[in-house]
């Protein structure tokens, strides 16, 4: 047992006074990691006054941590004043009734607890909407028969026949409201569907960033792309999908997926309610895999993402490992590669910008394995409009004027993009490629851009 120092929040009385409970349990019995426990408790904002810690070999049926440890957590309820009892594990239904009984006073399960914190995160509609809906099958299976008095199954002329208990209409509210959100995020996934076809049209390559709650992907998000996503030392910071163009060199034109961060053991209703933001990965082009490489549990923190991934079926998309944070390691920026020379992980740091542009390197590498990467001519009739559509497309390396007028460049785009621009400005692929880059860059003469203007 552990009394937690008394802060200022403490004695001014901001804040709930909570209570923190956690079982020591073997291996694949529901062990749970308690720093990780700490870590949600002071992101949802409550004051922790007093920890109790016990080891078991099995979770008690009926009150999980036994009725000689219910009762202990009873005594100091009462006589630290506690407000609420959080629990760092999955209790049932009946777990938790049977623990409120003799404790008197609310307790919250970890999936409770996970909860509430999205709840204070979610800022757009549509998260609020997520988290609605994942509370809503939560509380369904807590309801229990409180309005018994409000009853209207009685006897007598006129009131015979089927009446309904307040449970019960409560459950019919419930399961109506449930609809209504699963309705309107239905709504909210066939917009993001068209917004994917759009891009999927425009052969833009999207990038969608995952990773452990707190291991810095808003951070490196703002990096890439100059935005100011909330950031914060919090887990689920971020809960609602943002995204962002940017000019990624050596891909171009691309968006980034800023996505909520996944946690050990994530309830499983939390990974349905938030399907619709997590489709993100679904269709993105590449996974950015980021982990803070200064964590010490940082290979389950890995694991459980893969685990997450696999839930949603992203586990097929191409991944690149980004080990964020390595100022804190005092390391420096590099790239790992596998056998065949792919790069798979990147080392940086988000905070300094150090390796950023290996970061940049490796995404070039990852997204432009079906590009085209090559020397064109573009006769003079159509030079100027379609020079103009392939530095907004891709990356124009090289540039130079011909004698006769015609254009040569050095591009490096999508192909599926480069084609369609050729049919746009009716050429043939055939037509334009251009003798091998060594022999054009000695034999052309140097571009004048005074030429286009």
């Amino acid at each position: 047992m552990e009394l937690f120092e008394r802060t200022e929040a403490t004695r001014t009385g901001v804040g709930e006074r909570a209570l923190l409970v956690h079982i020591d349990l073997p291996d694949g019995a529901g062990r749970e990691d308690l720093t990780e426990f700490h870590h949600l408790v002071s992101s949802s904002g409550v004051i922790p006054v007093i920890e109790v810690v016990s080891r078991r070999s099995r979770p008690d049926a009926t009150l999980y941590v036994g009725s000689g440890k219910a009762e202990e957590i009873a005594v100091l309820v009462e006589e630290h004043e506690i407000d609420v009892v959080l629990f760092n594990h999955s209790l049932t239904p009946a777990q938790e009734r049977n623990i409120e009984r003799v404790v008197k006073t609310r307790v919250l399960d970890r999936t409770g607890l996970i909860l509430d914190i999205f709840a204070q995160r979610a800022r757009t509609h549509e998260g609020r909407l997520q988290v609605e809906l994942a509370q809503l099958n939560h509380m369904q299976t807590r309801l229990i028969r409180g309005w018994t008095h409000l009853e209207r199954q009685k006897g007598g002329i006129g009131l015979r026949g089927p009446g309904e208990t307040q449970l019960e209409t409560d459950r019919r509210l419930l399961r109506g409201r449930v609809s209504a959100i699963e309705a309107r995020l239905k709504k909210v996934r066939s917009q993001r569907d068209q917004g994917r076809r759009a891009r999927s049209r425009a052969e833009t390559p999207l990038v969608s960033l995952v990773g452990y709650t707190n291991a810095g992907k808003s951070t490196l998000f703002n990096r890439l792309t100059d935005a100011e996503v909330y950031v914060a030392d919090q887990l689920f910071a971020t809960l609602d999908p943002t995204l962002r163009k940017v000019r990624i060199p050596g891909v171009g034109p691309t968006i980034l997926a800023d996505t909520v961060g996944f946690i050990r053991h994530l309830p499983h209703r939390l990974v349905q309610a938030f399907q619709a933001t997590l489709e993100e990965t679904l269709s993105a082009s590449l996974l950015l895999h980021i982990t803070d490489a200064s964590a010490e549990d940082r290979a389950e923190n890995i694991d459980a993402v893969d685990y997450v991934l696999e839930e949603i079926g992203a586990d097929k998309v191409p991944v690149l490992h980004v080990f964020n944070k390595i100022d804190l390691l005092e390391a420096e920026p590099r790239i790992d590669r596998n056998d065949e020379g792919l790069a798979v992980r990147v080392w940086l740091s988000a905070e300094t910008g150090a390796g950023i542009d290996l970061l940049h390197q490796a995404m070039a590498e990852r997204i432009a394995a079906d590009w085209v990467d090559r020397w064109i001519v573009l006769p003079a009739s159509v030079a100027g409009q379609l020079r103009a559509r392939l530095h907004e497309a891709g990356e124009v390396l090289a540039e130079q004027l011909a004698d006769d007028g015609n254009l040569l460049l050095r591009v490096r785009l999508n192909r599926v993009h480069f084609l369609r621009l050729l049919r746009e400005a009716q050429l043939d692929e055939r037509d334009v490629f251009t003798e091998s880059p060594e022999v054009a860059e000695d034999n052309l003469p140097s571009y004048n851009p005074e030429a286009f203007h």
